[in-house]
């Protein structure tokens, strides 16, 4: 009987408020939808610096016959030059550091030159001679880079050092500030949601005086009155969350996974099963808007 006139209670709520219920659900549902987006950008970035900093090498590029850098004064490295850093790369000192070592060629370097730029004729004069030999190094840890720089960097033989994650960096920083500016806006649309459910719930407690007085006439309990307000408001905000979980279902899987996924075959996109991962969070952040708004509005306009 108390289930059935807490029901008939709720549903009576959200019709006399339809307008603001609607309204509760919409402003939810975007700032919800904007948390959802931090979250999952957020695990884009883990996504791309788990596969791509497994990935990254330090550079080591020799010599060529005309440079300027004042390390290659005595012209292209030379055989002992390049035995001697073949030598320290494989030594005992930085075993803990290096995983693995490859030198590339001038000639290897100018088959890679010709596959991507062969096909230009602006090109069309480089010659094997022109091309420059590096060692490629794999270290175990990536964050160690300084380790190879410094051994390394001006050096007689080696014009540069240089750490692949510098062409990554730039990347990484532009996700990581949209990432923060989607929680920013993530954080002022939660605002705008707890006023709403507050005022959505103060209008619906004001509207109903005369029915709460009589429910303290004859005895009812504070969680018994405040009960049904606290489930329209949690009922409207959980809606919006499923909303906002469709939608960013929608967004990964048709925009993501079918668009990006489809187009930009070099970068591993989180898939639909990440949505997954943020829902619960959603939910709850949708449960405690409702009930931080009915804590902060029921005490005082429930009251007879």
């Amino acid at each position: 009987m108390r289930l059935q006139f807490i029901l008939a209670e709720i549903g009576h709520g959200l019709r006399r408020n339809l307008s603001m219920t609607v309204s509760v659900v919409l402003v939810t549902f975007v700032s919800l939808t904007f948390v959802g987006a931090a979250g999952l950008l957020q695990l884009q970035i883990d996504e791309m610096k788990d596969d791509w900093y497994d990935r990254v090498e330090v550079s080591i590029y020799l010599c060529p016959t005309d440079s300027d850098v004042p390390s290659c004064a005595g012209g292209e490295a030379t055989e002992e030059q390049i035995a001697a850093i073949r030598a320290e790369l494989e030594g005992e000192a930085l075993a803990p550091y290096v995983e693995r070592v490859y030198f590339e060629t001038k000639e290897e370097a100018f088959a890679g030159f010709q596959e991507r730029y062969g096909d230009d004729p602006t090109f069309a004069s480089v010659t094997v001679d022109q091309m420059q030999a590096s060692f490629r190094v794999a270290l175990v840890d990536p964050e160690q880079y300084a380790v190879v720089s410094e051994m390394f960097e001006g050096r007689a033989g080696v014009e540069d050092v240089r750490d692949d994650r510098e062409l990554l960096e730039p990347l990484i920083l532009l996700l990581n500030r949209s990432s923060l500016l989607a929680a920013g806006l993530a954080a002022v649309m939660l605002l705008a949601a707890v006023l709403l459910i507050t005022t959505t719930i103060r209008l619906s407690a004001m509207s109903r005086r005369r029915e709460t007085g009589i429910m303290r006439l004859v005895g009812a309990s504070n969680l018994f009155i405040q009960l049904p307000f606290m489930l329209e408001g949690a009922i409207a905000a959980t809606i919006g969350a499923a909303l906002s979980v469709a939608g960013l279902w929608f967004a990964v899987t048709y925009l993501v996974e079918d668009w990006l996924a489809s187009s930009l075959r070099f970068v591993n996109f989180i898939d639909a099963d990440a949505v997954w991962l943020v829902a619960p969070a959603l939910v709850a952040v949708a449960i405690g808007l409702a009930a931080i708004s009915s804590v902060v509005t029921l005490s005082r306009y429930t009251k007879v």
